[in-house]
């Protein structure tokens, strides 16, 4: 499956939850760019708008070994290393400076981007520019786990959409074989990978994009079985909706599916994936709890197509299963109608 790589920044934007940002960071996409490419640019304009409106700078806790005093003596570390008879003390103190794990892990991703084979020279020529301009600021190893140390505040929100971009690039990006090189890994062939941004999108875009259901969330579903021992109960798999669409009279349960063929093929008949359906339909059944949008709720298995679109519909007592997809490959105008079908929205309820 072949997604033009602009819906692939419109899918990350809404699956970030951050489109106001990407309207900051307008960039030029024709069908030639690359998605390595692609985020090298996002990532220059993000810096430069940084760079127009300020870096962040913080507060930084040192420890030092100096000539003189600064800040708090460390007596005991001092007298320790009898450090008084040389006119040296350790001390410790804070410093205003940009260089904070942000800035850092902005500057390592810059840098590790300059290293990645297959980056196009004019974008590697403006990404050393702008390392020129970020001197000072430190690199750092990075790890998953280092982007969770970032503060997103409401003076520094933009770091949060910058973040997103490194940490993507992070992940996308790995070791080659010669050393201080990087090779590029195209994350939209990993169908793990494009399943949770496929989630992740259609959750925001409903979140971001209409008024008529006030709730959009994922939704935990409690197994309707007697519960004869509490032993038995905990083997029972946990059930949670990818999206559940919620207001005071009606309820619709998405679960949204990547895959690159929509149905199965057996004997050349074509076939709803089995598994996805009777997921589907146990969420249905166990979400029910007497109040009419439980009993009437809607459940839509949602898939992304590049070819043909299904539009299926059955019917279990009251409650509506539809089978409908998405063409990703479509203007984005288009997909965005479309998702507006899907739920039956009129142009009062956007």
């Amino acid at each position: 499956m072949q997604i033009p790589i602009e819906n692939i920044y419109f899918l990350l934007c809404y699956a970030w939850n951050k489109l106001e940002e990407k309207e900051r960071v307008n960039i030029s996409i024709d069908g030639k760019t690359e998605l390595l490419d692609l985020f090298a640019k996002i990532l220059i304009n993000a810096s430069r708008s940084l760079l127009k409106r300020g870096i962040d700078k913080n507060y930084i806790d040192y420890a030092e070994e100096l000539t003189g005093v600064k800040g708090k003596i460390q007596i005991s570390q001092t007298l320790k290393r009898n450090l008084l008879i040389k006119q040296r003390t350790i001390c410790t103190f804070d410093d205003f400076s940009s260089n904070i794990i942000s800035n850092r892990i902005l500057v390592t991703t810059i840098y590790r981007l300059t290293r990645t084979k297959g980056l196009d020279n004019e974008l590697k020529k403006e990404l050393v520019g702008i390392l020129r301009m970020l001197d000072g600021i430190e690199q750092i190893e990075i790890t998953n786990s280092l982007f969770k140390q970032v503060k997103i505040n409401r003076n520094n929100r933009f770091y949060g959409f910058v973040m997103n971009v490194c940490q993507i690039i992070y992940d996308s990006t790995l070791p080659s074989e010669e050393q201080g090189k990087y090779k590029f890994t195209d994350f939209t062939r990993d169908d793990n990978k494009m399943n949770q941004l496929f989630e992740a999108f259609i959750r925001n875009f409903y979140r971001i994009e209409q008024r008529k259901y006030k709730a959009v969330k994922k939704e935990t579903i409690m197994w309707q079985f007697d519960n004869i021992d509490n032993e038995s109960f905990d083997y029972l798999p946990q059930m949670e909706t990818d999206i559940t669409l919620e207001n005071d009279e009606e309820k619709i349960i998405i679960d949204a599916k990547f895959y690159r063929e929509t149905m199965t093929v057996h004997f050349d008949k074509e076939r709803i994936k089995s598994a996805n359906l009777y997921q589907l339909f146990s969420y249905l059944l166990n979400q029910e709890d007497n109040t009419t949008k439980t009993v009437t709720a809607t459940g839509i298995l949602l898939y992304p197509t590049i070819e043909n679109d299904y539009n299926l519909d059955f019917k279990y007592k009251e409650h509506e299963i539809q089978i409908r997809t998405v063409n990703l490959n479509a203007d984005w105008r288009d997909i965005t109608k479309r998702l507006k079908e899907i739920i039956n929205l009129t142009n009062s309820n956007f």
